[in-house]
């Protein structure tokens, strides 16, 4: 504001002082052709007669402060002015050396050589002065006839301008900084306290949230909110990740307890028997496989957000279905059922779709009896690029507050089944992975029976043929 201010005083001051002089011009010029035009009708006249009757026009118009200096320069004749001791011919004044006025009479005698039009000359007891200085020959005469006005009232003008640019300048810039510093601090207060909530979020607390005012709608709010929701998400996400070690611990604990109580049990024997060592190994080996898949599951669920974890290629669906339901029956004894199966070509990691609905066959085994137990697949398209892959069993099915939780990592629809006869609840949460990487979904549907499970599993990239 400063800097504009600045720029418009100068223009203002400029262009003040220009439209003064502009009328200062004007003015001049006209009372010289008067001037002039009153000597007109005195041809023929000699020299002396002609100032003489200048003289006498010039007096006519005694000069004052705020009146206009005429004057006639006749070279060889002498000066006729309203004010002739601008001409050098002035005698000291009140107050005035001797020495001062002999300056004043040099300066003034520069004003007896003629200047022809417009120019500016520092006049003696006068200041600067704006005089038009015009050749006219009167018969056989030359004269120069010029007339000139004080600049004071250009300078009284502009150092008003600059008096009110000044006063106002200051109003108008204290007022700003009052308001700028209100409107500062209106936007930096909330800004500050974010700073501090930020400060305490980087020491490690993730309880503090931003606060927000009902009445705010702008940048400040919005950014608040989108904190507070990035909060809520790394506390959510460092809560899934602690009890995800605590789970996976848990697992862990679990087969490696054991391990150790049955490598204890065995080494306390002196000299055990074959069958004693058989059955050790027996529960050690099956204990090593569950930490094997287990350590297997995590690896696929750690590596499901890297870049190369899916490999894509074209799966002719019906024979790729049919080879895997087929090794699946060999897995368990059920009553397996392949139901409708589309032809076409998915876009698809082979082995992690394999892996996919291997889980969810798995996990409906392990909620059907043996024997009669139904697990089945259906292969339908939703839509010209999109296919349906739906697991059915008739189990005990799954409970409508479990249907979100039970693609959790190490979630159990039954919390009483025992890990020797379930798994350790990753199985469909790598399936929601897999879902995920290839950009599709999974979720539970409604079964068509009275009883039992479907889970849908929804990916792109189909083409039908």
């Amino acid at each position: 504001m400063f800097v504009s201010a600045a720029v418009v005083f100068l223009v203002v001051y400029q262009d003040t002082g220009a439209q003064l002089e502009s009328e200062i011009d004007r003015d001049i010029s006209g009372d010289t052709g008067q001037l002039l035009q009153s000597l007109q009708a005195l041809k023929g006249e000699t020299p002396t007669q002609i100032r003489a009757a200048a003289t006498r026009y010039v007096l006519a118009q005694p000069y004052h402060a705020a009146s206009t200096l005429l004057f006639v320069l006749m070279p060889g004749v002498g000066t006729a002015s309203n004010h002739p001791d601008v001409f050098g011919s002035g005698r000291p004044q009140a107050g005035e050396s001797e020495a001062e006025q002999t300056l004043e009479n040099a300066e003034g005698r520069t004003l007896q050589v003629p200047r022809l039009g417009y120019s500016t000359a520092r006049v003696p007891d006068v200041g600067r002065m704006r005089i038009f200085q015009q050749r006219a020959d009167i018969g056989a005469v030359p004269v120069v006839a010029g007339a000139g006005e004080p600049l004071s009232l250009v300078e009284r003008a502009q150092n008003g301008v600059a008096r009110a640019f000044v006063l106002a300048g200051i109003v108008v810039l204290g007022l700003a900084l009052i308001a700028s510093y209100l409107a500062g601090a209106r936007v930096s207060a909330p800004l500050r306290r974010m700073a501090q909530v930020a400060t305490r979020v980087d020491a490690g607390e993730l309880g503090p949230r931003m606060e927000t005012s009902n009445g705010r709608v702008d940048e400040v709010r919005v950014l608040a909110e989108a904190f507070n929701r990035m909060l809520d998400r790394l506390s959510e996400a460092f809560a899934s990740q602690r009890a995800f070690v605590a789970d996976a611990s848990h697992e862990l604990r679990t087969p490696l307890t054991v391990i150790s109580g049955q490598i204890e049990v065995l080494a306390a024997q002196e000299n055990p028997s074959s069958a004693e060592v058989t059955r050790v190994e027996q529960l050690v080996r099956a204990e090593i496989t569950r930490i094997s898949r287990l350590v297997d599951d995590l690896l696929v669920l750690a590596q499901a957000e890297r870049t190369d974890f899916l490999r894509i290629e074209a799966i002719d669906l019906r024979p790729f279905v049919t080879d895997l339901w087929d090794g699946l029956t060999l897995t368990a004894e059920r009553r397996f059922e392949l139901g409708t199966v589309v032809d076409g070509t998915l876009h698809a990691d082979p082995d992690r779709l394999a892996q996919a609905l291997r889980n969810l066959a798995r996990n409906a085994i392990e909620h059907t009896t043996d024997g009669p137990g139904l697990v089945r697949l259906d292969v339908r398209p939703l839509a010209p690029d999109r296919i349906s892959f739906v697991v059915t069993d008739d189990g005990p099915g799954i409970p409508d507050h479990e249907r979100e939780r039970v693609f959790e990592r190490f979630h159990r629809t039954d919390s009483a089944r025992t890990r020797a006869g379930g798994g350790a609840g990753l199985g469909l949460a790598i399936v929601r992975a897999i879902a995920e990487a290839h950009r599709g979904s999974v979720r539970v549907r409604d079964p068509q029976g009275a009883r039992g499970a479907a889970i849908e599993l929804v990916l792109p990239g189909f083409a039908a043929s």
